[in-house]
């Protein structure tokens, strides 16, 4: 029986939504017959003697944000010899970070939404004039939609400027799409169907992903067949551009007139009941069991 080490949690600010989707993945692996341990992560010398100890035949993390998400715990990994589920180091390390992932993004001719950068409160103060609003605010470095803020005028922009400098020295300030928002699970070399959402919040903020039971998520998309596969693709395109691998998500929206650009791409999406990977896989007619499994055999 193959051993699975599950490590959730974490120290992150989204620490709440990594046990949640720890528990899910523990849940489901354990139905899919594996020998399961598991250890919420809070950052200490203990991992390794952990590990060492427990000797698994694979690690299963499911932990968001910074010090899981982000390569940190990925190189632990790889320097220790544990093989581990989802992307590696440098997949993960720059998945997280929205603002290099852009420049990727930009480089590898895909489309994705103009940005800025900003790094202090004189180079917002600079640019908070230049801006044509709404726009995006969002931590560089953060997942969730935390400290994220839909900006629609300059008295909003220094505010949100200051919040999402609580969660990251880096700040994005993105270009707004108005239009629908899309996700694309894929797992191996599975592409899974087109999600859309619609929250009844301003965007698809957290609590719309994690707490609101009023998020509409529609499978199938309402997207046309042609549609939904250049969507799939454009997401496969990014998936690979960041070098990612294993299993993961791509979010993306579509403006008014049609045109996708992609948001970001997540290498440990969330497993919780609102999440958007189990939903897909429900879809495409896999059971939380066959999920794991699949996820399981990308390693």
């Amino acid at each position: 029986m193959t051993k699975v080490a599950v490590i959730y949690g974490g120290m992150s600010s989204e620490r709440e939504v990594a046990l949640m989707s720890g528990e899910t993945v523990i849940q489901g692996l354990k139905e899919a017959g594996y020998n399961v341990v598991s250890l919420d992560l809070v950052i200490t010398e203990s991992l390794v003697p952990w590990l060492q100890a427990e000797k698994p035949d694979l690690v299963f993390p499911v932990l968001h944000g910074g010090m899981g998400e982000d390569g940190t715990l990925q190189a632990v990994l790889q320097w220790h010899g544990f093989p581990f589920t989802g992307s590696g180091v440098i997949g993960s390390a720059v998945a997280l970070d929205k603002y290099r992932s852009k420049q990727i993004f930009r480089a590898a001719g895909l489309p994705t939404a103009d940005f800025n950068i900003v790094k202090s409160a004189e180079q917002a103060r600079q640019l908070e004039g230049q801006l044509h609003y709404p726009v995006f605010v969002k931590p560089a470095n953060e997942g969730s939609s935390i400290g994220i803020s839909r900006v629609n005028s300059k008295s909003e922009f220094l505010p949100a400027i200051e919040l999402a400098m609580e969660y990251d020295k880096e700040v994005l300030v993105e270009t707004f799409i108005d239009g629908p928002e899309y996700t694309v699970g894929i797992v191996g070399d599975e592409l899974m169907p087109v999600v859309s959402m619609k929250s009844q919040t301003e965007f698809y903020d957290y609590e719309a992903k994690y707490i609101s039971d009023d998020t509409e998520y529609n499978i199938p998309s309402g997207l046309s067949d042609e549609k939904e596969a250049y969507v799939q693709s454009i997401a496969k395109q990014a998936f690979e551009a960041l070098n990612c691998s294993g299993w993961g998500r791509v979010d993306l929206m579509m403006n008014s007139k049609g045109e996708v650009f992609i948001l970001e791409v997540n290498t440990i999406p969330g497993m919780t009941s609102h999440s958007l990977v189990p939903m897909s896989a429900r879809a495409k007619g896999w059971s939380l069991a066959q999920l794991m499994k699949r996820i399981v055999d990308t390693v």
